[in-house]
């Protein structure tokens, strides 16, 4: 009888208000519980978009109406707020230092070296050389074409060279015998700045299983800096090209050269030098 008469109690008291509240918070948890198990940037969006708006809703009603009322709703909401906040930081930080990394980038490094448009194709020329030969032999290679300039603290991690660029030079740094086989090479217009150089690993969870450090360190320095990253992978063979963060495997070295020559700035319409050194270096 005592609990059927509470049971009654209870109902008898209970207002829309009241079941505003009980649905708010559940429904604020629910959308919790859809942030931190779906990782993609538009469900995040959306979230965070309707967390916001609920927000605004609950406070807006909170001042309006009586002030006993969406109590609950409010405090989990705070308290929320600033569990969000704390998450965010913690979970994306490799995604603020990347914001950080572009927002400095005035302090990187711009070498410029006003290479003329010809050196510039014969160095697309000799890249394209050296990775269909090192593709043939099986050597891994990750080659970074700077396009306009390259953090310091990438530049340091390996040994400065400034040697100009050739077919020859590059599939000696990446011999498996050599010193500087398992860093990146990086180079600025028609000239090996580094080698050896060590860079960042993605965290995007949508690279595929199959691609290995060093494609996700050519997707990882795209991301963040304004460069064009070459691959040689060397357990298939394969050539491929990474740009703002997305990736492209099965390059002709056609398609190679034309991509070198857009990152370059420079005309990849075929002119008769250009179809002589294709079918003299081209294997």
């Amino acid at each position: 009888m005592l609990l059927s008469a509470s049971i009654n109690d209870f109902f008898n008291n209970l207002s829309w208000l009241s079941l505003v509240d009980l649905f708010a918070f559940l429904f604020i948890a629910t959308l919790i519980f859809i942030f931190f198990n779906h990782h993609h940037g538009i469900r995040i969006a959306v979230c965070l978009s309707i967390y916001i708006l609920c927000y605004l809703v609950v406070f807006v009603a909170y001042t309006v109406v009586e002030h006993e009322a969406l109590t609950i709703t409010l405090k989990v909401f705070e308290y929320s707020t600033i569990f969000i906040i704390v998450s965010i930081v913690v979970v994306y930080q490799n995604d603020f230092k990347i914001l950080f990394a572009k927002i400095a980038r005035g302090a990187e490094k711009g070498y410029d070296i006003n290479a003329t448009d010809e050196a510039l194709v014969n160095a697309a020329h000799e890249m394209v050389v050296a990775c269909q030969n090192m593709s043939k032999d099986r050597v891994g290679a990750l080659i970074i074409i700077v396009r306009t300039t390259v953090p310091d603290r990438i530049l340091d991690t390996g040994t400065e060279l400034n040697a100009v660029i050739s077919s020859g030079l590059l599939e000696s740094i990446f011999s498996t015998k050599g010193p500087l086989h398992d860093g990146a090479v990086v180079v600025k217009e028609n000239k090996i700045l580094s080698a050896g150089c060590f860079l960042p690993l993605s965290k995007e969870v949508d690279i595929a299983k199959d691609l290995g450090t060093r494609h996700r360190a050519a997707i990882g320095i795209t991301e963040e800096s304004d460069v064009v990253a070459l691959i040689c992978s060397e357990e298939t063979g394969v050539i491929s090209i990474a740009q703002s963060g997305k990736i492209v495997r099965y390059l002709t070295p056609e398609r190679l050269l034309d991509e070198i020559k857009s990152a370059y700035n420079v005309s990849s319409k075929p002119k008769e030098q250009d179809k002589k050194k294709r079918e003299r270096k081209f294997i």
